[in-house]
């Protein structure tokens, strides 16, 4: 939904252009860059091929007239088997390079990433969307938590080997440094070669030039795109792939599961749930309300947002007393505009969602469930967000809130990974649980309650792996565990030495923490 509102004061920040970024880029990794397009790297080396795709930024976003950033240069299938393969010499030669000399090429890899912290960033700005402030957080909880294993490594691998063959990484477009190059360079410690498809809906550049780095270390990484239907025959079912790591929806990640299943293949499968906020004898509605900005980071397109709150009846006007005014300080808008060229970086909670294409599908979702008996509570207008004279806002979606959405609803069900969040009143401790557990399980999970033994009591029978008492929880940094119950999660879970054990073979007949279609194993 386009929009010509706008703030006429507002200009671009000095030096941040994608121009500016891309050109950065060729300087910084010309083996990487090409004037016109990113390389895929596999084989040891950066390769002109594939099918380079036009693609948008979403900040100023429609496909006619918005400022075009690289596009993935999608591989066919028998390229893709090609890289694998030469993966697979890459991992039977890695796996053998001592524990320090691995140690010694990450540490370094790391370095080149904190030297380029601020264009990766800015990258992260223009392909997604992302805030300057989580943009950077994003970029930093790569490098910060890598160096947590590098520091500490060592007994992680005592009595554990390298796979047989390297990991393949398929993860969803929303961290593509604290989620895909976190992973990428663990694994890579541990022993192991490493794969990674790019996103479909963009990071390429980003995760280009963070590979262009760690390449240059000697890590033995390869970075292809392509369709997750024409590659997965290579990246998900090929007999050289030692485990698939795969975040994403719960409609790939179904076929993905079914495919290691099949094959016995090692597996890390982060799937979406509907995380939900459940309201119940609370009182502490300052605490509530100190929260509900947060909770809006990047939009809530992340994994662990929390879109569902469930409130108890009786509590429901306090509720909204706390609620709404927190809401409606948001501030949203494009990442980029300030008053002044030399002014810092805004300070927003979110901006854009990735595409044109995903606000549509929310302000339709939005406009059918109210339709159907969905009560607006909340609207904000684009007349208080910060856009840039004459920019496309159609990838914008300002902050929604909906009472009951219908059960025929999309939004009763599933996670809308946008700034929607929807409301369901219960009136028995029973319905609040059938309420906050919707989805078929859950990565996290809240409770605000005054009392500790109804929390005690109640946060067992919440499917989430993790549950808060009046607090959010994260998919979290070094020694914290992540993983799901139900639907949201298949395979080996992470975080802390469980994603160095979820990537390295260890005793004859050990069963690793997880959820595996023959058993679950808590931690």
């Amino acid at each position: 939904m386009a929009s010509t509102l706008t703030t006429n004061s507002l200009t671009l920040k000095a030096d941040t252009s994608w121009q500016d970024a891309w050109q950065r880029c060729l300087r910084v990794a010309p083996e990487a860059f090409r004037d016109d397009r990113v390389l895929n790297l596999w084989g040891s080396g950066w390769q002109a091929d594939g099918r380079a795709l036009p693609a948008t930024s979403p900040v100023d976003g429609s496909p006619v007239d918005g400022s075009p950033v690289a596009g993935p240069p999608r591989l066919d299938r028998d390229t893709a088997h090609q890289a694998v393969r030469a993966s697979l010499d890459q991992h039977r030669a890695w796996r053998h390079v001592p524990l320090e000399e691995r140690r010694a090429r990450v540490a370094a890899t790391l370095d080149a990433l904190t030297q380029h912290r601020e264009l990766l960033a800015l990258l992260l700005v223009w392909e997604i969307g992302k805030p300057w402030r989580l943009a950077q957080a994003d970029v930093d909880r790569a490098i910060d938590g890598v160096r947590w294993y590098v520091d500490g490594i060592e007994p992680m691998l005592e009595d554990r080997a390298p796979l047989d063959g390297p990991v393949s990484n398929i993860a969803s477009w929303n961290y593509p440094m604290s989620v895909l190059v976190h992973a990428l360079l663990v694994q890579a410690l541990a022993g192991n070669a490493v794969i990674a498809k790019t996103p479909t809906d963009g990071g390429v550049a980003c995760l280009t030039l963070a590979c262009a780095l760690a390449a240059r270390e000697g890590i033995p990484a390869t970075l292809v795109s392509g369709s997750g239907g024409e590659l997965s025959q290579a990246l998900v079912r090929a007999p050289e792939i030692g485990c698939v790591s795969f975040v994403g929806g719960r409609d790939t990640g179904a076929a993905v599961a079914t495919a290691v299943a099949d094959l016995g293949k090692r597996h890390v499968l982060e799937q979406e749930g509907l995380n939900t906020w459940g309201i119940w004898n609370h009182s502490d509605w300052d605490a509530l309300g100190a929260m509900i900005p947060k909770l809006f980071d990047y939009g809530k397109q992340r994994c662990t947002a929390y879109p569902r709150f469930v409130v108890q009846r009786r509590l429901f006007d306090d509720f909204l007393a706390a609620y709404l005014p927190a809401v409606r300080t948001l501030k949203v808008g494009h990442p980029l505009a300030v008053e002044r060229p030399e002014d810092p970086y805004p300070q927003l909670d979110f901006g854009p969602v990735i595409n044109a294409a995903k606000a549509k599908e929310l302000h339709d979702q939005i406009a059918e469930a109210i339709e159907r008996g969905a009560v607006p509570l909340h609207r904000a207008g684009e007349a208080e967000a910060r856009f840039l004279p004459g920019q496309d806002t159609s990838a914008y979606v300002q902050p929604v809130t909906l009472l009951n959405p219908p059960p025929s609803s999309p939004l009763h069900h599933a996670e809308p990974f946008g700034p929607v969040d929807t409301i369901v009143l219960v009136d028995t401790e029973a319905e609040l649980l059938a309420a906050m557990n919707a989805s078929n399980g859950a990565l996290v999970a809240t409770l605000s309650t005054d009392d500790r033994s109804t929390f005690d009591r109640l946060a067992p029978q919440i499917r989430a792996f993790k549950t808060g008492h009046g607090r959010p929880r994260s998919r979290g940094d070094r020694d914290e565990l992540f993983g799901g119950f139900g639907a949201s999660w298949r395979g080996a879970f992470v975080g802390g030495e469980l994603l160095v054990r979820a990537v390295t073979q260890g005793p004859a007949g050990e069963r690793l923490p997880g959820n595996f279609p023959d058993y679950h194993l808590m931690p």
